[in-house]
């Protein structure tokens, strides 16, 4: 972009007969409606192809450097593989080649997903499926395209000094916030527009209202109402089905790369346990000396800072192992097995609470 174009007039090439790949590559998208995603990049591709495919030049005469095709042609002209053609190879042969009996082809390549920068879907979900069929093997399970940063509705350039420097941003926000921003907050698709008080008012909203201040604020009220042991749960708490709901539409939502929507809905149970203790305000039920009361809401919300800690923790670990810790809870949260650690009810009854400083310290502009 921006450099002038150099057109060359006539060259020598092999040529790959792509064109025979578009009606089996259509029938493979109807079958496989999973196979391109997101959508918006599906219907990209399917219309390139119901436009009909082109032979695809696969060799370059005009320079040397390069894999060297085996011979030369019938007049003694050597050619070297087009790059795109050796480049996609190389995920199969990182796997030790087309030999289904190797344990790394039949343990990764059938469930073989690829994550891509939408500029290069057409080499993923077009050229690199033909071949695959061409060699008689099935293309990966998906091709999922992601957009671009951008900075001001442009993308990042040297030129235009709008780069990002992540190391200044986990300067200001921590590890934990410049992950949690990049993975919930832009969404995992489309191209995605960066503003540092957009970053700002995302960590403030979500880490250090909702899912700091709800550890703190719950972590507090145990270790002044209940002595700073942890009560029991209740196996039918109010709580419990949201703690479930949180897990399977977080589930669902990863399996289709929609990471905002996954975490989304582990804020959701943060929402509705912040809720629960508003309404049943345990600081009132302590002042009546309801200690049953009491311990029921506070032990409810003991768990739910469990499961939250358990889902939350691919995408902000340091934080949810600290939680994780303060719960009196042993070993860390990625050392836990789904689904069976985020059924309701296993958080240990009895273990000593550490409330610990602020997890997310608000920051101010």
């Amino acid at each position: 972009m921006g450099r002038p174009v150099s057109w060359v007039a006539k060259e020598r090439s092999w040529f790959f007969r792509m064109s025979k790949y578009a009606e089996p590559l259509l029938r493979h998208i109807e079958q496989h409606p999973h196979f391109i995603q997101p959508d918006s990049y599906r219907n990209e591709v399917v219309s390139f192809l119901k436009a009909g495919l082109r032979d695809l030049s696969v060799s370059r005469t005009s320079f040397d450097w390069g894999i060297e095709v085996p011979e030369p042609d019938a007049d003694g002209h050597k050619h070297v593989i087009y790059v795109w053609m050796d480049a996609l190879t190389n995920y199969i042969s990182a796997l030790g080649g087309f030999d289904p009996e190797t344990d790394e082809f039949r343990s990764y390549w059938r469930t073989a997903v690829h994550l891509i920068g939408k500029d290069i879907l057409r080499f993923h979900a077009v050229y690199w499926p033909a071949m695959l069929m061409a060699a008689g093997e099935a293309p990966p399970k998906h091709v999922f395209a992601h957009g671009y940063l951008l900075v001001g509705g442009e993308k990042m350039s040297k030129t235009r000094l709008n780069q990002i420097a992540p190391a200044e941003l986990v300067a200001d926000f921590g590890v934990d916030g410049y992950r949690y921003h990049f993975l919930a907050d832009q969404r995992f698709g489309p191209d995605g527009d960066f503003s540092y008080e957009a970053m700002v008012a995302r960590y403030n909203a979500d880490l250090a209202n909702n899912f700091g201040n709800l550890a703190n604020r719950v972590l507090n009220m145990a270790v002044n109402y209940c002595d700073g042991v942890v009560p029991e749960t209740r196996a039918n708490g109010p709580l419990a089905q949201a703690a479930a709901d949180a897990f399977d539409k977080m589930t669902a939502a990863m399996a289709q790369v929609q990471y905002d929507t996954a975490f989304g809905a582990v804020w959701e149970l943060i929402r509705a346990t912040n809720s629960y203790i508003e309404e049943s305000a345990p600081w009132k039920l302590n002042k009546a000396g309801d200690a049953a009361g009491t311990a029921a809401v506070i032990g409810d919300c003991l768990e739910a800072l469990r499961v939250v800690a358990l889902l939350a923790s691919p995408v902000i670990p340091g934080a949810c192992g600290a939680l994780w810790r303060r719960l009196g809870l042993d070993g860390a949260p990625e050392d836990q097995r789904l689904p069976d650690a985020a059924a309701w009810g296993l958080g240990p009854v009895g273990t000593t609470l550490d409330k610990g400083t602020p997890l997310f310290p608000r920051i101010e502009t």
